[in-house]
C-alpha cells in the first residue's frame, strides 16, 4: 500500500514548525541577513519548543523521531529562513555519525545532556583541501596511551563559533586510506582549538562559517565514535540520514519563492492587467510549483526509505541534486518575475536566491550527488523499488 498522508503528530509537528516560522523566523530574516548577527535567541527558542535535536533515541531522553518526521520540519523551518534553519539543524549533521557509531558512555557523555540543556555542535570533515574527496583530509589523530593527539585543520564549519562539541574526522593511520579514518567528539573546550574568523557568504549570512585548527588537541579515547578505521563508513552513513534534510531545505526556499512570486504577479499590473494572466509569467509559475511538488516527493521517499530499515543513498542523492538544482532555478526565476525590484535588497527574492546557491555545494555539490547516481547506475543497482 502506497499513502501520502501524514499522522496527526507529524501534522503538530508540521504545525509547531511552521508557526515557529512564521512568528520568530520571518520578523527577524532581514535583520540578520543584513547584519550576519547569529540567530542565537532564535536558536535557544527552537531548543525550548522542540525543534532541535529529534533523532536523539527516547532511551537518552530524546523524541527519538525519524527521517520524515524531521522533513516535514525542516521545510517550514527553511520556508522561514534557511540561514536560521541551517543554524537550528547543524545539531542534526554533527549528531548523525555519533548516533550511528558511538557506544553508551559517549551517548551518555555527551549526546544526553543535549536534551536537557541548549547545547550546540559541529561537523568537522570539511578541510581547506578537502571537500567533495573527503578521503583527501590531512588531519592526524595520533594514539599516545589513553589519548589521541590531534592536528590538523577544518574548513566551512557550520555553527563552529558557538559550538560546544565537534564531531571530528581524523586519520589514525595516514597510509590506509578511507580505511585509515576515524571519527571523534572532541569537547570545544579542549586546549588546541583555534576557532577562525567568521567567513562572510553570498547567501544564508546569519549560519556561523568557519575554520577550526586544531593543534596538539588531546582527546581521551573515549571519545572515539565506532573503532578505529571506521570513521569513513560512519561519516558517509551519515549522508543517508542528512542529504534528505538538506534536499527538503530547498524544497522550503523555492516553495517561499513561489509564494512570492504569485503574490507579486497578481498585484503587480502591466498592460492593464496583473502580470499573473499573460502566459510568459503564468507558465513559469506553473513549472515552479511543478518542481516543488516533484522535489518534496523525491525527498519523502529518501526519508522513508531509510526510517524503514532499506538503503536510501542513491534515491537520497537523487532527491539533493535535483531539489538543488530546483532551488537555484525557481529563486532565479523569481527575481526574473519580479524584474528590477527583484534584483533590489528591499524586495525577499534576492536574498533566496543568494541562500539558494549553496544547496548545490554543500553536504555533497551537485556533481558529486551525479557521480553517487551514475555508479548505483553503471553497477545495475539502485532502480528498483526496495521490494522487488
Amino acid at each position: 500500500m502506497i499513502d501520502f498522508s501524514i499522522t496527526d503528530e507529524q501534522k503538530a509537528l508540521r504545525d509547531l514548525a511552521r508557526d515557529f516560522a512564521k512568528n520568530e523566523m520571518i520578523p527577524k530574516a532581514e535583520h540578520h541577513d543584513h547584519t550576519g548577527e547569529y540567530p542565537k535567541e532564535i536558536l535557544k527558542k527552537a531548543f525550548d519548543v522542540g525543534l532541535m535535536n529529534m533523532h536523539i533515541p527516547a532511551e537518552y531522553g530524546g523524541a527519538g523521531l525519524g527521517v520524515l518526521d524531521e522533513l516535514i520540519a525542516s521545510e517550514e523551518l527553511f520556508y522561514g529562513c534557511s540561514g536560521m534553519a541551517t543554524a537550528i539543524l547543524a545539531n542534526n549533521l554533527a549528531l548523525a555519525p555519533v548516533l550511528l557509531g558511538a557506544d553508551d558512555f559517549v551517548m551518555k557523555k555527551f549526546i544526553q545532556p543535549m536534551t536537557e540543556n541548549f547545547t550546540l555542535a559541529a561537523y568537522a570533515v570539511t578541510e581547506p583541501g578537502a571537500g567533495s574527496d573527503v578521503a583527501g583530509i590531512r588531519t592526524t589523530a595520533k594514539r599516545v596511551g589513553d589519548e589521541y593527539i590531534v592536528n590538523g585543520s577544518k574548513m566551512w564549519i557550520t555553527n563552529a563559533g558557538h559550538a560546544d562539541w565537534f564531531f571530528v574526522l581524523a586519520k589514525t593511520d595516514p597510509n590506509a586510506g578511507h580505511k585509515g579514518m576515524t571519527g571523534f567528539i572532541v569537547d570545544a573546550k579542549t586546549p588546541g582549538i583555534i576557532i577562525g574568523k567568521k567567513e562572510k557568504n553570498m547567501g544564508q549570512r546569519c549560519s556561523d562559517t568557519r575554520g577550526v585548527t586544531f593543534e596538539d588537541v588531546k582527546v581521551p579515547k573515549e571519545n572515539m565514535i565506532g573503532k578505529e578505521g571506521e570513521g569513513f563508513k560512519i561519516a558517509m552513513g551519515a549522508f543517508d540520514k542528512t542529504r534528505p534534510a538538506v534536499a527538503i531545505g530547498a524544497v522550503g526556499v523555492a516553495r517561499a519563492a513561489l509564494d512570492h512570486s504569485i503574490r507579486y504577479a497578481n498585484t503587480r499590473n502591466a498592460f492593464g492587467k496583473p502580470i499573473s494572466v499573460n502566459q510568459g509569467v503564468s507558465f513559469i509559475i506553473a513549472e515552479m510549483a511543478r518542481d516543488i511538488e516533484a522535489g518534496r516527493l523525491l525527498c519523502w521517499q529518501s526519508a522513508w526509505l531509510i526510517d524503514n530499515g532499506f538503503r536510501n543513498t542513491y534515491q537520497a542523492s537523487i532527491a539533493k541534486v535535483f531539489c538543488a538544482d530546483m532551488a537555484m532555478r525557481v529563486t532565479t526565476d523569481a527575481v526574473q518575475i519580479f524584474g528590477g525590484y527583484g534584483f533590489n535588497e528591499e524586495y525577499p527574492v534576492e536574498k533566496l536566491m543568494r541562500d539558494a546557491k549553496i544547496f548545490q555545494i554543500y553536504e555533497g555539490t551537485s556533481q558529486i550527488q551525479r557521480v553517487i547516481i551514475s555508479k548505483f547506475l553503471n553497477d545495475g543497482v539502485g532502480i528498483e523499488t526496495p521490494n522487488a
